[in-house]
């Protein structure tokens, strides 16, 4: 399994551009981390790799999918911060995330049903304030809370 470390904000963008080449044009990123960790900042970095402007990707939590249209590829940023895996079945993320475009989905532990073939990370805070450590879990895991 791979992982990195980021030291600031911009690393952590930096390495959501890189991930982006694996994920186009229409992959899943499941995204795991409390709050804080950078799992938007990773998201921006996706964004910028499509051709959005990373200033418009914000977390999306009162509205659970924001979607982006760049010039190299759509975006779907879900946030899942507010719901229960119950609550999750009944808005039509499946079928979504199964979709076109590359799919970021925050929270993404609160799916109560798998994503195939997607890149599951897991975000934590580093040593320094804006370091961060960002590893792979593989699928069908539970990753450490």
């Amino acid at each position: 399994m791979r992982s990195w470390r980021t030291r600031s904000p911009e690393e952590t963008r930096a390495l959501g551009e890189e991930l982006a080449a694996e994920l186009a044009p229409d992959g899943a990123l499941l995204l795991e981390g409390d709050l804080g960790a950078g799992k938007t900042v990773l998201v921006q970095g996706l964004a910028r790799a499509l051709g959005i402007d990373p200033r418009e990707v914000q977390s999306p939590t009162f509205t659970l999918l924001r979607v982006h249209e760049g010039s190299r590829g759509r975006l779907l940023h879900f946030d899942l911060y507010r719901l229960e895996p119950g609550q999750v079945e009944g808005e039509g993320f499946e079928e979504l995330l199964a979709g076109t475009g590359v799919k970021a989905v925050e929270w993404s532990e609160r799916l109560p049903f798998p994503v195939p073939a997607a890149l599951r990370l897991r975000l934590e805070p580093g040593a320094m304030p804006e370091e961060r450590t960002v590893r792979e879990v593989a699928a069908g895991t539970a990753a450490p809370v």
